[in-house]
């Protein structure tokens, strides 16, 4: 019987679809995206002890992503392999070994990966290999000789640099994020420079936080309790700007995009309370009610509902037409600068991935701040 093992990987500090700041749950030794990253690793906590799933993916496509990034994060994993074959020649042992991977890793029956050469590694009892997946890159491996042990590797880090090479690359970084950042503010700026943009806070605030979120995300929900309390601890200094990002496997996101669009048409505040209603009652929520939902949550709000409803519910109106295009200029902007899943926040230009605690903007806001732009 051919056993799989894996070894679990130092887990890096770092925090995309539906997301927020925690790993989602695992059964013991499977696979699990790294917090706030497309990086996976192994989980070793038992599911009581690990947080709801923070990702509303597609299954397969999830699994489809797994084996490429293990290049960069399993880098002490291993697969033990079955007896070597007697008459081991290179093609038969290829065979041998990506049948045993396919194996330890199911999804890449469904990506077709072809092994490339085996060559000795430089390294005593190891051999090194790599199989490579259409479309998706190359993972490099280190295997026992014996073809007992399989090792998934990733590409070597150089630690050569002394104390002053580090600092000057630091330095480098940063002056590089920090111009990044300005770049991606004026975008933003730009973005955000109509009238009609849902806006929250003080409007001459320093510190602009610009919003990318779903109404159906329930980390979005998470993410909005966090504004609500920056908000109120710094009624001054921070303005929050929402824009709109409905995932394509949320059934009722986009249309509630486009309706809370239209009611802020008219009145800023219906869109916030629209805006609120929607994530405090998300269960309640189904793609088949949202419209009646809306209507009831827009009751007091002194809106034209006739012109709402042209504009929310009639797709063949110009009105619909126009909204519907607000919410996916949204969207293209949140791609361009690099939002791949909600919530997604921008303070100043420097981006927070997902439904992060008050603690994860305080530095960012003193830096904005201290800067006094």
């Amino acid at each position: 019987m051919v056993r799989i093992q894996a070894m679990a990987p130092s887990r890096p500090s770092v925090p995309p679809p539906c997301q927020d700041g925690v790993d989602p749950p695992s059964p013991r030794g499977r696979l699990t995206r790294l917090r706030g990253s497309d990086k996976l690793r192994r989980s070793r906590q038992p599911r009581a002890e690990r947080p709801e799933n923070a990702f509303e993916v597609n299954y397969m496509n999830r699994l489809s992503k797994t084996v490429l990034l293990l290049a960069v994060v399993l880098t002490a994993g291993y697969v033990t392999l079955a007896p070597a074959l007697a008459d081991d020649d290179g093609e038969a042992r290829k065979a041998k070994i990506l049948a045993n991977l396919k194996l330890a890793y199911p999804q890449l029956e469904q990506l077709n990966p072809t092994m490339g050469e085996i060559k000795p590694s430089g390294f005593g009892g190891l051999d090194e290999g790599s199989f490579t997946m259409p479309g998706r890159g190359t993972q490099k491996f280190l295997v026992s000789s014996d073809d007992t042990k399989l090792y998934l590797i990733g590409d070597p880090i150089d630690v050569s640099k002394s104390a002053e090479e580090i600092a000057a690359e630091l330095a480098k970084r940063a002056e590089a994020e920090a111009k990044k950042a300005a770049e991606m503010r004026k975008q933003l700026d730009e973005a955000i420079s109509g009238g009609t943009v849902p806006v929250r806070g003080n409007p001459d605030a320093s510190v602009t936080i610009v919003e990318f979120s779903d109404f159906q995300c329930p980390y979005c929900a998470r993410g909005t309790q966090t504004m609500d309390q920056l908000l109120e601890k710094y009624p001054e200094d921070v303005k929050l700007v929402f824009k709109h990002f409905p995932l394509s496997f949320h059934p009722w996101a986009k249309p509630a995009a486009i309706a809370a669009h239209c009611a802020g048409l008219q009145k800023p505040e219906a869109f916030w309370t629209l805006h609120d209603n929607y994530f405090a009652k998300q269960k309640e929520i189904t793609p088949q009610n949202v419209i009646e939902k809306t209507k009831e949550f827009l009751a007091g709000t002194g809106i034209d509902m006739e012109a709402w409803s042209e504009c929310a519910e009639n797709k063949e109106s110009e009105a619909y037409k126009a909204a519907a295009a607000v919410v996916d200029g949204d969207m293209a902007l949140g791609q361009k600068l690099g939002v791949s899943g909600t919530p997604g926040f921008f303070v100043n230009g420097e981006f927070v991935n997902g439904a992060q605690p008050l603690s994860a903007f305080e530095p960012l806001i003193a830096k904005a701040k201290q800067a006094g732009s």
